[in-house]
């Protein structure tokens, strides 16, 4: 059985004399959807920063395929294959579409062989609403298409692994389902997806498992299905 992409064992991080996270642990597969769940401030957020070198006074164990990479800095992890997607999307309100995208591109690494090679014709075959306005400066997009942009941003740096933090908050139904069958279409593709979710009807469209987190610890994981039945007899 191939060795997980993604290992998380004792995270812990704290900020000043608060701790955040408790011994986090799990593990997350190429072609697999892992979604942590838990209300908000629970931790999921929080976890998916100290993965991605973004929190402080983070310890513990995280290998990323089959490199430590506690410690190391955002770009550094980037450019090992690793993508982000945070909560504030943080799209540059003045360029284009177009002009997004090519921020995010990276070119092919000869470290990441098997990661997609993603282009702005196939973000937009992910995504079809932004080829109709590639010319459109960020700053005049919805939310939903904000998001849109910011995940096919993030696709341009030919990850192995995205993460995704509250991908679907705030957004219309029409556009949850529109990201809900892009990461379906990640999954197919071959990559690795961990988001972080409240709205449990869209983590169950795309999550093959589920890592609940509560007050900073893990508290229960395994398929989806499996989480929903120990919460329904809990």
């Amino acid at each position: 059985m191939p060795e997980p992409l993604l290992r998380v064992k004792n995270l812990s991080a704290r900020l000043g004399a608060a701790q955040l996270l408790f011994d986090i642990d799990f593990e997350a597969n190429a072609g697999e959807v892992l979604v942590l769940v838990g209300r908000n401030g629970a931790g999921k957020s929080t976890t998916l920063k100290a993965i991605m070198g973004l929190a402080r006074g983070v310890a513990g164990e995280v290998s990323f395929a089959g490199r430590t990479i506690v410690g190391l800095a955002p770009h550094t992890i980037a450019r090992m294959g690793m993508g982000y997607v945070p909560e504030e999307r943080r799209i540059f309100s003045g360029l284009t579409v177009a002009e997004n995208l090519e921020v995010g591109r990276i070119p092919s690494r000869a470290s990441v062989t098997d990661a997609p090679r993603w282009t702005i014709d196939g973000v937009c075959e992910l995504f079809p609403k932004l080829n109709e306005m590639l010319d459109r400066p960020g700053g005049q997009m919805s939310g939903g298409e904000q998001q849109m942009l910011t995940i096919a941003r993030t696709l341009m740096g030919n990850p192995r692994a995205i993460l995704l933090d509250e991908p679907s908050e705030g957004l219309a139904p029409i556009v949850v389902e529109r990201i809900a069958q892009s990461i379906q279409s990640l999954k197919r593709e071959g990559l690795c997806v961990i988001l972080s979710e409240q709205n449990l009807h869209f983590a169950r469209a795309v999550a093959d498992r589920a890592v609940v987190i509560e007050r900073g610890a893990v508290t229960m994981g395994g398929t989806f299905r499996e989480v929903e039945q120990r919460f329904e007899t809990a």
